[in-house]
């Protein structure tokens, strides 16, 4: 290790688990309003069971944004923030975290490179382990972000750990893993479209010159990352939300949430929020 410069020395894996896991958390602390509006754009006009009157009706994101603290509070935005900080650190570190150590595993002995395959295969598998993980965070980070138009705007839940215990006692242990096929399915795309589309960028900016191996390169290739991971998973992510949020016997499934927001909303539903 003598005499290696340190951006040649790869951190170990106990590095990279708690920086991904504060970074995301960091992140999520600027982002969470917008997550937050976000929620609410897409459940909106979702037809209810029980049905449910007097919602509040939301207008783009800043919109959202401003009803929300006219009508709620400023809090409002970060209802919901306990969950979201839960998710990001066991969801982030293993997301992110474990990637570079899969992708090694889905690489052949004595490749120079890793390939695109292996790169999709590693995104998928800590994709779906890292949402297997988190899923009940996620839940209860839904139904507190989504809480305004929920009953008449009735509070669900007094707290986080009230949360994870009413739904524990209401609708079982299934209840926390509720639209986990869809979540996992939403993360494995997010995960191929932004780890891989990161790679991609970064190597083509470095190949070409144009970029040195610093933050600004970084930047730019996780801003055309995010861009692309979001846009191709907006359909899923909306399923998701919705069927997380559902009460018992709104959706019978999966696919009755997808089948139903595509009646009501058409193709334009898939991208609310």
């Amino acid at each position: 290790m003598v005499g290696l410069k340190p951006p040649e020395v790869p951190p170990p894996a106990t590095i990279k688990f708690v920086s991904a896991g504060t970074a995301a958390c960091v992140a999520d602390l600027c982002t969470f309003p917008l997550d937050t509006a976000k929620v609410r754009l897409q459940i909106q006009g979702e037809v209810r069971i029980p049905r449910s009157t007097g919602t509040v009706e939301y207008r783009g994101v800043l919109g959202t944004l401003s009803t929300m603290v006219r009508t709620e509070g400023p809090r409002s935005l970060y209802s919901g923030l306990v969950a979201g900080l839960q998710r990001q650190m066991s969801f982030a570190s293993i997301r992110i975290g474990l990637y570079d150590s899969v992708k090694q595993l889905y690489t052949p002995k004595g490749a120079e490179s890793t390939g695109l395959a292996a790169r999709v295969l590693a995104g998928c598998t800590t994709g779906a382990v890292a949402v297997a993980c988190a899923q009940p965070t996620d839940v209860v980070k839904v139904r507190f972000q989504a809480n305004g138009v929920v009953l008449d705007g009735a509070r669900r839940y007094s707290g986080t750990v009230d949360a994870y215990r009413t739904i524990t006692r209401e609708e079982g242990i299934r209840g926390l893993w509720r639209g986990t096929v869809p979540n996992i399915a939403r993360n494995a795309i997010v995960n191929c479209g932004e780890l891989v589309t990161y790679d991609l960028i970064k190597d083509a900016l470095l190949r070409a010159q144009l970029m040195t191996d610093n933050v600004p390169c970084h930047f730019v290739a996780a801003f055309g990352a995010g861009f692309c991971a979001t846009v191709v998973a907006s359909p899923v992510d909306v399923v998701k939300t919705r069927y997380m949020n559902a009460s018992p016997g709104q959706y019978r499934n999966v696919l009755s949430c997808l089948l139903g927001l595509l009646m009501q909303d058409g193709l334009a539903g898939f991208y609310k929020g």
